[in-house]
């Protein structure tokens, strides 16, 4: 599976189709916003959906692990869904879990959702982490914020085809900041053109789609809503890696 090699304050990132970015010079793998448990979280609420939400998340992060075969894990906060997210998970989520601490430092961001992850996870909770011309946290910042990496935002965009559209989970970024998409299976998305997004970039931004086997690349212009118009960008596929 295929990733995309991008720069963000000339730090070399690379895009993972799971979701993930790659730091191969510091061999760091991030994700956000895995809600972990969400499933049942609803359905404590009532609302009952299929609970294997954070199985099919695991696994597609556990995925990510075995092929980048990382020293450290950056989660972007909102990890888990609600503050007893943790007590919920079932034993084989807790083994998953619990193997990769094993061999992987864990740095848990804390996000809106998740303040204090269980300690039974180990790794260090931090409001926010730096790392060469890089800081890690959970919401984005407003105002010129060179090397941020940040999640909450959820972005997503969609592309149309001989009159059909696609909407994926994307990566939004413009060579200074990045906004991760959602890890977690049950998480939505927030359309790139909307301002809460789009606002977050002075220029010209790239909103990195995730396909079945690679990532692509469109082009998007800084402050704008969207339109009809905008729902129909032109999409380009950029160089793809052939490996980790």
């Amino acid at each position: 599976m295929g990733g995309l090699e991008i720069e963000v304050n000339a730090e070399h990132l690379l895009l993972d189709v799971s979701g993930a970015a790659w730091w191969p010079s510091r061999r760091t793998l991030i994700f956000a916003d895995l809600h972990f448990e969400k499933g049942s979280s609803y359905a404590r609420g009532g609302q009952f959906l299929p609970p294997y939400d954070t199985r099919a998340t695991l696994l597609r992060m556990a995925g990510a692990v075995a092929r980048r075969a990382p020293a450290r894990i950056v989660a972007l906060g909102d990890s888990f869904h609600d503050p007893l997210a943790a007590e919920r998970l079932d034993g084989e989520a807790r083994g998953i879990l619990v193997g990769m601490a094993r061999t992987v430092e864990f740095i848990w961001i804390a996000g809106n959702h998740d303040p204090a992850p269980p300690p039974w996870l180990g790794g260090h909770v931090m409001e926010e982490w730096r790392e060469g011309a890089l800081v890690f946290r959970h919401e984005p910042s407003s105002g010129n914020a060179p090397g941020e990496i940040a999640g909450h935002l959820h972005p997503c965009a969609k592309v149309s085809k001989w009159g059909r559209f696609v909407r994926r989970r994307c990566f939004a970024a413009d060579g200074q900041r990045m906004v991760l998409p959602s890890f977690g299976a049950y998480t939505g998305g927030l359309d790139v053109a909307e301002d809460a997004i789009a606002a977050l970039f002075s220029g010209p931004f790239h909103a990195y789609m995730l396909g079945t086997e690679r990532v692509y690349a469109m082009a998007r212009q800084a402050g704008r809503r969207k339109t009809t118009d905008d729902s129909q960008p032109m999409m380009m596929a950029i160089k793809t890696a052939a490996s980790p």
